[in-house]
């Protein structure tokens, strides 16, 4: 097995439901992967802003593929960005107002928490840990950057409803409260595709890890994709393999199966 990239979601496969550090069997995993020469990458929904919950393996970490692969870097070098339509955005917060749901939009730098309601502060507060929010920003405060993606927290009835009015709109939805949207063919798998051109590897050379909606197209295209225990029937149906639960040693499990470590 010639694995030398390893990439990973964040909730749910790092860390679990509700957030907490980087479970020990994990760390200790990536810094024996890490010293073999095997490079360690996140993969996450999160903007970079957002990631704010995995200190543990922060001196691991070579690269990261953000915002559903909207916005890829390695060190200091941005492998690819890929903002979404202005239309399509307009659209969003249009329906937003009209339906009254919040929308989180992630611009390359800034964070604008649009039409805000209590959802925000009770989901990615409270439940994901996100507490770098600055609710006083406002779209204005965007000024030319280019929208990575947008977070509308509305019902997969909602999310329906809205759909045919998207012309270019990929959803990864991995939360039953909100979905990401981003430009359409944007996501993990593609993120996947420019890091590993980036860094001269065949995708063979790849694994992933993940646990959620937003995993699938990652896991199918990876060299070899892993589903956490934790995760849903669709998701593991993706992968080649399916491991423990995040709490339960799984990415240590997994990466011994698959002799990354000993």
């Amino acid at each position: 097995m010639n694995i030398k990239a390893l990439f990973f979601d964040i909730d749910g496969t790092l860390v679990s439901f509700p957030p907490h550090t980087v479970p020990a069997s994990t760390v200790e995993a990536l810094e024996e992967a890490h010293r073999r020469g095997v490079g360690i990458y996140i993969s996450t929904g999160r903007p970079m802003a957002f990631i704010t919950n995995l200190k543990p393996i922060a001196h691991l970490i070579d690269g990261y593929i953000t915002t559903n692969g909207a916005y890829c870097v390695v060190g200091d070098t941005v492998v690819s960005r890929h903002p979404m339509d202005p239309d399509d955005v307009a659209t969003v917060l249009a329906d937003a107002i009209d339906n009254h749901y919040p929308v989180v939009v992630d611009g390359e730098r800034t964070i604008v928490v649009y039409n805000n309601s209590d959802l925000v502060d009770r989901i990615y507060v409270k439940g994901l840990g996100v507490d770098v929010l600055d609710y006083s920003l406002t779209l204005k405060d965007l000024g030319t950057e280019g929208i990575l993606e947008l977070s509308p927290f509305m019902t997969r009835a909602q999310e329906a409803a809205l759909s045919p009015r998207l012309r270019h709109v990929t959803s990864g939805r991995w939360h039953p409260e909100f979905t990401d949207f981003t430009r359409q063919g944007v996501d993990k798998a593609l993120g996947l595709r420019e890091m590993a051109g980036f860094l001269h590897l065949d995708i063979s050379q790849t694994m992933a890890f993940g646990d959620g909606g937003n995993d699938i197209a990652i896991l199918s295209a990876a060299g070899i994709g892993v589903a956490m225990g934790n995760s849903a029937d669709d998701v593991k149906a993706a992968a080649d393999f399916v491991t423990t639960d995040v709490d339960n040693h799984g990415i240590a499990h997994a990466l011994r199966h698959y002799k990354i470590i000993d």
